[in-house]
């Protein structure tokens, strides 16, 4: 471990499961490992690279694809980073979380070997060489090695910047998953993917409307809940599935969403009603079920791009109990848009200094670890 902490300028980077852009933002990290965003952009894929992207998702690409799309995607991420760079300087590194295109936690064997395992692309190297600066990555396998599922890693910085508030706490993070930060002042800090979050509703927005997304929540505030479709979905297996555990698109597939629709309503606003109270009741039935019977939480505090929904955010305070407080990232200071960056940022400040950054209760590994890897 270097011998002193100083704060250091590091642009994060990060690109979800929804695939809509890659979030870059030039932070500042604090020795107390507290975390100040000076700028965060939103740099669109070009259009053929994410359509490629998709194609990855969808299990029909080659190994050249995934090959190509290594180094392709790696390129796009230095792009992001030098638009920053061209307005702030050079940071003293960069954290890349990477572009996730397979994520596969269980521990499935063959020949006695096991095949849990994560793949995120967006070459290290590639952005090391565009941009000049040495490059932090590859932050899930380390946890995997030792027994994790190799997320939620996002539980880490909540713990450090919400765990000084001495409150019970939920930190819900809807991006295209919903994983969940439990924080509390009886018990350790644990965590866990809650389900669905925007990945459903953007599919059937572009299916049905031929849009990426509800924008302000508009189409589902105009449709109706289809109860008993509703109440179908909530009967999936993950949902019961007890903590740590971790999903993705692997998982909600566009098979798992086509053949959903099956059994949908006929009209288009009342599908967008539907699956997208299906996010917010998944979440508070997750808390019903792994959180509530051992911590009182006083306040949810939501972030991502779920937080910028109004009718999923209606939908949440309906389903949940109403003396607890709903609240978003910004009543803290902290970007909705930009808190995952952010916190890839601290990450990669932890690996820098040699300092542990996975939460074993959030991950299921077997001890605290450095995660993480170096190309310069």
């Amino acid at each position: 471990m270097k011998d002193e902490l100083e704060s250091k300028k590091i642009i994060g980077l990060m690109s979800g499961t929804s695939c809509d852009s890659i979030d870059a933002g030039l932070c500042i990290v604090y020795p107390d490992l507290s975390c100040k965003l000076i700028q965060g952009i939103n740099y669109k894929y070009p259009p053929h690279i994410r359509e490629k992207i998709f194609n990855l998702f969808s299990g029909n690409a080659t190994v050249k694809d995934v090959c190509q799309m290594n180094f392709a995607i790696g390129k796009c991420f230095a792009n992001a980073c030098n638009i920053l760079i061209s307005e702030h300087g050079k940071p003293d590194f960069i954290a890349s979380h990477g572009q996730t295109i397979y994520h596969f936690p269980f521990d499935e064997k063959l020949d006695d070997i096991s095949l849990k395992s994560t793949l995120q692309i967006g070459e290290s190297s590639i952005i090391a060489k565009e941009t000049g600066c040495m490059v932090i990555s590859n932050f899930r396998e380390a946890d995997i090695a030792n027994g994790g599922e190799g997320a939620p890693l996002v539980c880490f910085a909540d713990e450090k910047w919400f765990k000084p508030l001495k409150k019970n706490i939920a930190i819900q993070n809807i991006g295209g998953i919903s994983n969940v930060t439990v924080i509390s002042q009886e018990k350790p800090t644990f965590g866990f993917d809650t389900g669905l979050g925007n990945i459903m509703i953007d599919y059937c927005m572009n299916k049905y409307f031929n849009k990426p997304y509800d924008e302000d929540g508009k189409v589902a505030n105009s449709g109706k809940i289809q109860e008993s479709w509703l109440d179908c979905l909530m009967q999936d297996d993950y949902y019961f599935k007890n903590p740590p555990k971790s999903t993705g698109r692997e998982y909600f597939s566009t098979a798992y969403i086509e053949n959903a629709l099956k059994f949908g309503p006929k009209v288009p606003e009342d599908i967008i009603a539907t699956v997208t109270a299906l996010t917010a009741k998944t979440i508070a039935k997750a808390y019903e079920r792994f959180i509530y019977p051992d911590i009182d939480i006083q306040e949810v505090v939501v972030g991502g791009g779920g937080a910028y929904n109004p009718a999923l955010m209606k939908f949440l305070r309906h389903y949940l109990p109403k003396h607890i407080d709903l609240k978003t990232h910004e009543a803290y200071g902290i970007s909705n848009n930009f808190k995952e960056v952010m916190a890839f940022a601290l990450l990669g400040y932890c690996n820098y200094y040699g300092i542990p950054n996975n939460l074993p209760e959030c991950t299921g590994a077997y001890k605290r670890v450095i995660l993480g890897k170096v190309a310069n």
